[in-house]
């Protein structure tokens, strides 16, 4: 949790954010892993800052200032962001580096499932997301000043070998499947194709503020993890969503009786993507999938460890944490066979 002194952080928001006045109220977010987000008033204007969190933090974690970088500059395209209005250093009013964006009032499903929504509304809201997805990945880079946001080329050894290094600076315990994929995956790399596009990195319902009455998307939300990067890898990542269980903490759309329900089945989500994007799924979709499992359990591990160390944003129950982690490995193993 962040200490601050309220007359320091008010002076500080004045002089940095356009019509700043008072600072009436700072409210944190109760959910949300990564980076400690809070509602800030002043008068009738709301705002949003959105800080690294205190303590010592893994290499390249918690980059608040890319989150900056990439919303700003996707402020002008098809793809929906909140206005970003400043962008701190590390010496901060809150002891760590953080950025001001605006507040936007809507809706935020932490369910895929939609239970509380009609069979039409579910569709309609997985369409929206589909095609903010192929929005994104259509931006051209370049256009937007976002040239250098990432390495060309080699995308998933990259990956494979950042993550591997994030797991292991994480790791708890030893976790044998783990271990097998990390090697599998490095023995299954496909050849590089070349292909590249700004990836968001967590691209899932819970991270976008859809329209209260529509099913407009008004905001995607958490980029820490956006770079440039192979499209596959958020599709598949969002993917892998239709197999988790829709469990209390880690919820996902597996043992759901999708049709009933409205909500497009993998193939079909699958499909409508690569229609909108003039693209094919590869053969070897497999190892995408086994990629973000691993890459999510490397996040949830480094969640895990953040806890154990009593600096996460949001603790959760530990053991349900290393539960889920040891889920994540044993189903990323079994794609592999």
């Amino acid at each position: 949790m962040h200490t601050y002194d309220h007359a320091d952080l008010q002076r500080y928001l004045q002089e940095h954010v356009v019509d700043f006045g008072a600072l009436d109220s700072v409210d944190k977010f109760s959910d949300g892993q990564s980076n400690p987000t809070y509602l800030i008033t002043s008068g009738t204007s709301k705002y949003v800052l959105r800080a690294k969190p205190p303590g010592k933090l893994l290499k390249s974690a918690h980059a608040v200032d890319r989150e900056f970088r990439v919303m700003q500059a996707l402020a002008d395209t098809d793809v929906p962001v909140p206005k970003m209005l400043h962008l701190s250093g590390d010496e901060s009013p809150m002891g760590t580096q953080f950025l001001v964006m605006g507040y936007l009032d809507g809706r935020i499903f932490w369910d895929p499932a939609l239970p509380d929504l009609a069979e039409p509304e579910r569709a309609a809201i997985y369409d929206a997301m589909n095609a903010t997805l192929a929005a994104l990945h259509s931006v051209d880079p370049a256009s937007v000043g976002l040239e250098d946001y990432g390495k060309p080329g080699n995308y998933f050894e990259r990956q494979v070998s950042r993550w591997t290094q994030q797991y292991k600076a994480a790791e708890t315990r030893a976790l044998h499947d783990a271990d097998y994929v990390m090697d599998w995956l490095t023995a299954n790399m496909p050849e590089d194709d070349r292909a590249s596009a700004i990836v968001h990195g967590d691209y899932r319902i819970d991270n976008m503020i859809y329209a209260k009455d529509s099913a407009q998307i008004l905001a995607l939300l958490d980029w820490e993890l956006s770079t440039l990067g192979h499209p596959l890898a958020d599709l598949a990542y969002q993917c892998m969503h239709w197999r988790l269980p829709n469990a209390a903490e880690f919820k996902g759309l597996a043992g759901i009786d999708r049709t009933a329900l409205g909500i497009p089945t993998e193939a079909e989500y699958l499909a409508k993507y690569c229609e909108r994007r003039g693209t094919t799924v590869p053969d070897n979709w497999n190892f995408y999938l086994v990629f973000s499992y691993f890459r999510f359990l490397a996040i949830v591990q480094g969640v895990l460890k953040r806890a154990l160390d009593g600096n996460a944003s949001n603790p959760k129950n530990n053991d349900t944490i290393a539960g889920f982690v040891a889920l994540l490995a044993r189903d990323a193993r079994k794609l592999t066979s």
